[in-house]
């Protein structure tokens, strides 16, 4: 392959790595691009998990053999039977050497200089291929996993220019998983509470919204708990601001505890001593029962006076539910009768007849004209 041509597949795996949108798709587009810069006929893109020692597969491109699944649920291999992604390429380092490409064939070694061959030339003939070319892929300094692209049988074996432009193409790839992992930290720190490690406000909302639309179009149950930590302020005032952020974080754990009773719950802070769980699709009293043992175990905190905790759910007899605000407006006026009403369990919404109290409390008037919760609660407030 010409220089230019070079050039041009480089700029397209970049380009394409850099339209991807999930780590999946950065996965496909590096190992798409790679197989075809290097003219393989399959390729692969492995991160080495260094705490379970084992070499894991993320994609497989092109001709894929038998068993062999685009994004594999877990196809992994024991770090020992290809030791060169540790030993040899520590050696290398060690000596002064970069991390290069190497060529392998179905017949044993060729260009490059290999370290551990036996595993790799058993799986090309055991998948029908002539050759291979492995890529290390280092990122911060530090091996993250390799390139693979593989050649059939009969095809002209990678050389060692082959290898020389794999290397190039790894150290693309590379910064192209960095770029998408900087992205990744920042959306996460975006919809997360820096304090407890909860969600925040800002995921609410969106998984809210979400969750309703699933509601209103399949029907799925929806329901969301909320609370407040009690006797934070007294914490603060007395023992200083410090020690409440560790209750703060406590709670925050009892919370993420309870919510484990509820698959795919969504555990968060709203801020300040306000907290909420969201459950799509478990049903109403398993969300209570949730809710009970949240309130039970916060009573048993060591400082702070337990929690205030008010539920709504779609399954409850609460009228229709067509936005994410009237549900939060439910679970929040419940929430507010338990915290008036000092009781020691969860208040539920539509769960005291045809009248019920808390519903009428969500629907006033003004209480959909305010909008705002926090003037809701200046004006009801005891």
């Amino acid at each position: 392959m010409g220089d230019d041509r070079r050039l041009a597949a480089v700029v397209a795996l970049a380009q394409g790595m850099a339209a991807a949108h999930t780590s999946r798709e950065v996965w496909r587009a590096a190992a798409l691009g790679a197989c075809a810069a290097l003219g393989g006929s399959f390729a692969a893109l492995s991160v080495w998990e260094r705490d379970l020692g084992r070499l894991r597969v993320l994609v497989n491109v092109g001709g894929r053999a038998e068993g062999e699944e685009e994004f594999p649920e877990d196809e992994s291999y024991p770090v020992h039977q290809f030791a060169e992604i540790t030993e040899f390429l520590h050696e290398r380092w060690a000596g002064g050497g970069e991390p290069d490409a190497w060529v392998e064939t179905a017949e044993g070694p060729a260009a490059g200089r290999p370290g551990y061959v036996h595993q790799r030339v058993a799986a090309l003939r055991r998948r029908g291929r002539g050759c291979c070319v492995v890529a290390p892929i280092v990122l911060h300094g530090r091996a993250w996993g390799e390139l693979y692209a593989a050649r059939p049988v009969g095809e002209r074996v990678f050389e060692r220019a082959d290898a020389d432009f794999a290397t190039v193409l790894a150290s693309v790839v590379a910064a192209g998983i960095a770029q998408t992992e900087r992205l990744e930290e920042v959306r996460r720190l975006a919809y997360t509470d820096a304090l407890t490690g909860l969600a925040n406000r800002r995921a609410v909302d969106a998984a809210l919204d979400e969750a309703v639309e699933r509601h209103r179009g399949e029907g799925v149950v929806v329901s969301l708990v909320v609370c407040d930590l009690n006797g934070l302020k007294r914490v603060n005032d007395t023992h200083g601001h410090a020690v409440g952020d560790r209750l703060l974080e406590r709670f925050g754990s009892v919370l993420s505890l309870c919510g484990a009773m509820l698959p795919g719950a969504l555990a968060a802070r709203l801020g300040g001593d306000e907290f909420c769980l969201l459950a799509v699709g478990p049903a109403a009293d398993a969300v209570v029962k949730a809710a009970e043992e949240l309130c039970r175990r916060a009573a048993e905190l060591e400082l702070g006076d337990g929690v205030a905790c008010g539920v709504a759910s779609t399954e409850d007899p609460v009228g229709p539910v067509r936005s994410a605000r009237r549900l939060f407006r439910l679970a929040d006026a419940a929430q507010y009768r338990a915290k008036a009403e000092r009781s020691a369990g969860p208040v539920v919404a539509g769960r005291e007849g045809p009248d019920d109290p808390v519903v009428r409390l969500a629907d006033e008037p003004s209480r959909e004209e305010g909008g705002e919760r926090r003037r809701f609660r200046g004006r009801h407030s005891p």
